[in-house]
């Protein structure tokens, strides 16, 4: 865990006489969680994994005929409790995308600390198609199966952004981070205030159970499938 992240989750901790919520939220402890949630994510992502693969290698190969650098994009994020971990997603973007995103700060749709531009003109051609499908989101998948991330929770966050976190903001990552939560699959593009999203994820996190997870999960597929992914 970087020296920020543990910093910030020590000063949580130390106010939960007064102030937000802990960081680690009281239901995460139970065997429930632990086991059940950890089940599910194993018995549904490993299948996903095999029946992605020939999907994958298509969308890897349009990648490579359509835009110079590597197919893969390394997701260096922060997990469960500020922990940093190492995700892969399908390339949308040029491969020098995040050095151009302070250039593209003042045109930021989403106020707070994350970056949105739905018109983002980093992404490349067949990038729009990929994210609209969800297909970028494909490796995750493995992330699931190493158990860094769960197919259900709030999404992982940069380190600029944890530091940029209001301390309530930082219980959204009192779980293990997933690919689809309720932010969405409830009007992620009528969101525009990370506020917002922040009081989803914790009320993911609040009202945790494994039938919330099933809903979320029939729901994405719905969303996937209409194409009103990123």
């Amino acid at each position: 865990m970087g020296l920020n992240s543990a910093a910030a989750l020590g000063e949580i901790e130390e106010s939960q006489d007064s102030g937000p919520a802990p960081l680690e939220a009281p239901v995460v402890r139970t065997p429930a969680y632990r086991y059940g949630k950890r089940a599910l994510d194993v018995t549904l992502a490993v299948p996903a994994l095999a029946l992605a693969l020939p999907l994958m290698a298509v969308a890897a190969l349009l990648i490579k005929v359509t835009s110079p650098g590597p197919v893969f994009y390394a997701w260096d994020v922060l997990g469960r409790g500020g922990r940093p971990f190492r995700g892969y997603k399908l390339r949308t973007m040029v491969p020098w995308a995040d050095a151009l995103k302070p250039q593209l700060k003042s045109q930021n749709e989403m106020n707070g600390p994350v970056f949105k531009m739905r018109r983002d003109p980093r992404i490349i051609a067949v990038g729009r198609f990929l994210r609209r499908y969800s297909i970028d989101e494909l490796p995750q998948l493995w992330s699931v199966v190493r158990g860094d991330m769960s197919l259900v929770g709030p999404r992982p966050a940069f380190q600029s952004e944890w530091d940029r976190y209001e301390p309530w903001q930082k219980r959204r990552l009192a779980v293990t981070p997933g690919i689809t939560c309720l932010w969405q699959v409830q009007g992620r593009h009528a969101i525009s205030h990370f506020d917002e999203w922040a009081r989803l994820d914790v009320e993911y996190v609040d009202r945790w159970s494994l039938a919330l997870d099933l809903r979320i999960l029939f729901k994405t597929i719905f969303v996937v499938l209409r194409g009103t992914g990123a």
